[in-house]
């Protein structure tokens, strides 16, 4: 049993992509809501964005620098947890125990 491929007009692919950029919405919501296969609409937006018809969302420098903070916070807490556990190994290993 083959399937038929569907075709979609160029307006209603615009929309599609643009209820994701603009509406900030994820691709796979956006593909449910549409009954897409969501590799279709994977490429519409892939296409939009090589083709300059839509641009990622602008953010402010704040939100720039919250991003980057947040970046550094997530390495800084996981060298933190490696070094908690690097010392725990180390203090049960004096002691002649086995790290737990």
């Amino acid at each position: 049993m083959a399937k038929t491929k569907r075709s979609y007009t160029p307006e209603f692919r615009a929309d599609a992509v643009r209820l994701v950029f603009e509406h900030g919405r994820s691709v796979a919501d956006v593909a449910r809501s549409l009954d897409l296969h969501v590799n279709t609409l994977h490429g519409w937006v892939r296409n939009a964005k090589h083709h300059g018809q839509v641009g990622s969302r602008r953010r402010s420098p704040e939100q720039d620098e919250i991003a980057r903070l947040r970046r550094e916070l997530r390495h800084v807490t996981e060298e933190r947890d490696i070094l908690k556990k690097a010392a725990a190994y180390f203090a049960s290993s004096r002691r002649g125990g086995t790290p737990s």
